[in-house]
């Protein structure tokens, strides 16, 4: 008998039997390679996330990477065999904003793997193949447990349109950061700035092709065309908005704590600041990181520290919010 975590409520999980669901129609069966641990997983488990945007008894999981053992009936046999990874949002396909391509804004209301549905911290997922990506037959597994983090960081380097030979910047230097850095240096900017608040953190920044490196409380030079702020602070929107030259475009992925200082509108108006946000990634996004990491162009292991079995998942937990340096992602194996 195969596992699966099964979180009760908040602050109470276990190891519980797993059976695979048989794929209805329009659907697959995934044998989950690994599973990524980000800090949504952990607000699931302490019980602070938003209201709406989980659903208990739950099992969590929404950052995946596997192998399509079945398909259900209106699937193509071809899928079968294929290394995968998927979308999260459950969108409708029929709401206008579904129709601009826009799923992360379906207006029938919020669905994701891993939050309302059952995610991948099981031996097995059964999802709609419409979710499904296709990597290339030689991919790493391990490495595209990670295509998740980066397909959310790709919605942000589309929406801020890089252009070669363009002065950009990376205000955050986790997962989400070291990303931005990867996208942004595939279009060869002028310059790459990434700021932090750890030192560590540059030699990797560097590696992934940032041509300079500045802790947070040290003065940066201003004048960027494009800031992508990863840190999921106020004061780290702030100092991307900072570093922007007038006219220049921002786009925020952290998610600050509720009713946090913001950025400041005179400030936006008067410099004519072009702002972008994001939460989750829609299909354009997915599909241009599946893209980009078939290229080589993405190097997502040197961010993995830890991998753990499922039944390490009070540990994992732990590990994701202890702030410890040496923690970068942290993936479970089924």
């Amino acid at each position: 008998m195969s596992s699966q975590i099964l979180v009760e409520a908040p602050g109470v999980h276990r190891v519980a039997d797993h059976t695979p669901r048989d794929p209805g129609p329009g659907e697959a069966l995934v044998a989950v390679h690994a599973v990524g641990i980000c800090g949504s997983d952990r607000e699931v488990y302490q019980g602070n996330r938003p209201e709406g945007y989980v659903r208990y008894p739950l099992t969590p999981g929404h950052e995946w990477s596997g192998t399509v053992t079945a398909v259900g009936p209106g699937v193509p046999g071809s899928l079968t065999g294929r290394k995968v990874v998927g979308e999260g949002f459950r969108n409708c396909q029929v709401c206008e904003r579904c129709h601009a391509g826009e799923t992360t804004l379906c207006t029938a209301g919020y669905e994701e793997t891993g939050f309302t549905r059952p995610g991948a911290m099981a031996a097995t997922l059964t999802l709609p193949a419409r979710l499904l990506h296709v990597l290339p037959d030689e991919a790493d597994l391990t490495a595209a447990a990670l295509l998740e983090p980066a397909a959310c960081v790709a919605a942000a380097a589309l929406k801020a349109g890089a252009r070669p030979g363009e002065r950009v910047a990376v205000v955050g230097t986790g997962t989400l950061g070291m990303f931005a850095v990867q996208f942004l240096r595939a279009v060869s900017p002028a310059e790459l700035l990434v700021v932090g608040t750890r030192r560590d953190r540059e030699a990797l920044a560097r590696r992934f092709g940032a041509t300079d490196f500045r802790l947070k409380d040290e003065e940066a030079p201003a004048g960027y065309d494009v800031v992508i702020e990863t840190a999921g602070s106020a004061s780290a929107a702030r100092t991307a908005a900072a570093l922007l030259r007038r006219g220049g475009r921002l786009v925020l992925t952290g998610i600050p704590a509720p009713g946090a200082d913001g950025l400041d509108p005179t400030d936006l108006v008067v410099r004519q600041l072009e702002v972008h946000t994001v939460f989750g990634a829609p299909p354009d996004a997915w599909a241009h990181t599946v893209r980009v990491f078939g290229a080589g162009l993405l190097e997502p292991l040197p961010l993995v520290t830890h991998e753990l079995p499922l039944t390490g998942f009070s540990e994992a937990i732990e590990l994701v919010g202890a702030g410890d340096p040496a923690v970068g992602k942290v993936l479970l194996r089924p």
